[in-house]
């Protein structure tokens, strides 16, 4: 009979591709572990895994597993927590976010769940969609475009966009009438496959044409330092500026074009979605409600 034990054992190997890191996770040894494995794949008359020193990748039988031992281990927690005195869910979730979500607005949502017990890795959109891919995440706040046909999008909320510069920049406090304007000005922008520097590559490159020096990095936080330090125009949301744009250490760039984009929550169509993860979802979406209640008044 397949145990519990068995099925953590995979889910865990299935996420790490490496025995020590699973062994980390479930505190026990990677000798314990790898038995584990093996009785699994005895049981099943399957090998699970391609070993591939010194990874172990799934392999066709171990990915049609994976979505069903994550959902059996799912339930099992939903269980456990069935009849909690509270009548919240509470657990834990893996959350990834993008650098604006993940800096200036999971930490108010996750303080309205205090309960929630989270592990939130935040990284670029590309990265966040392969770590859905491989069950690594059970939920993603995402700022940039989904191109996996196993994962599943939800629009969420709209971020205006603007382009910034020090207060004493060349074009800082005057009205632009085209983007064609900031050509040969230099731009601090994010790494390449970010949500950030996608739309920057696909909205605004091809309208300005020829860019200056580009500096590139990958944090939010160190774009909006280097721009500070007067190294160059930057694409950001106003979420992750506002406070810098109030006290007047960066500036707007005011071009005659409205910029924009939309936010989403993103999630493996096949994840099986807990009473944690369901409400965690109810509360993302209230908060968008209230933003759209919040822009009527």
């Amino acid at each position: 009979m397949i145990s519990l034990k068995q099925l953590q054992v995979f889910t865990a190997i299935a996420r790490h591709g490496n025995l020590g890191l699973a062994a980390e996770e479930l505190f026990l040894s990677k000798g314990a572990l790898s038995q584990a494995l093996a009785e699994l794949e005895r049981q099943l008359d399957h090998p699970l895994f391609d070993r591939v020193h010194p990874r172990l990748q799934l392999n066709e039988q171990g990915r049609q597993l994976q979505p069903l031992a994550e959902e059996v281990l799912s339930r099992i927690t939903d269980i456990e927590h069935l009849f909690d005195e509270q009548g919240a869910p509470s657990g834990s979730l893996r959350l990834g976010a993008s650098q604006t979500i993940g800096n200036y607005l999971l930490p108010k949502l996750l303080a309205q769940q205090p309960e929630l017990q989270a592990k939130v890795w935040i990284t670029n959109s590309h990265n966040l969609c392969e770590m859905l891919q491989r069950f690594e995440l059970d939920m993603a706040l995402i700022e940039g475009e989904n191109y996996h046909p196993n994962l599943v999008t939800q629009d969420w909320l709209s971020d205006e966009m603007l382009i910034i510069a020090h207060p004493a920049h060349p074009l800082a406090g005057e009205q632009l009438p085209s983007l064609a304007q900031l050509a040969h000005h230099n731009w601090v922008l994010r790494e390449p496959r970010s949500g950030n520097r996608e739309q920057f590559d696909r909205e605004l490159a091809p309208h300005i044409g020829t860019l200056g020096q580009l500096l590139e990095l990958n944090t939010l936080e160190a774009v909006m330092q280097a721009v500070e330090q007067g190294l160059g125009l930057a694409f950001v949301s106003r979420r992750a500026v506002s406070d810098r744009l109030l006290s007047g250490r960066l500036e707007i760039i005011n071009v005659n074009t409205h910029l924009s984009r939309t936010l989403k929550l993103v999630w493996h169509k096949q994840k099986y979605h807990s009473a944690l993860l369901r409400r965690f979802i109810s509360l993302c979406q209230l908060h968008e409600e209230n933003k759209a209640f919040s822009r009527q008044l």
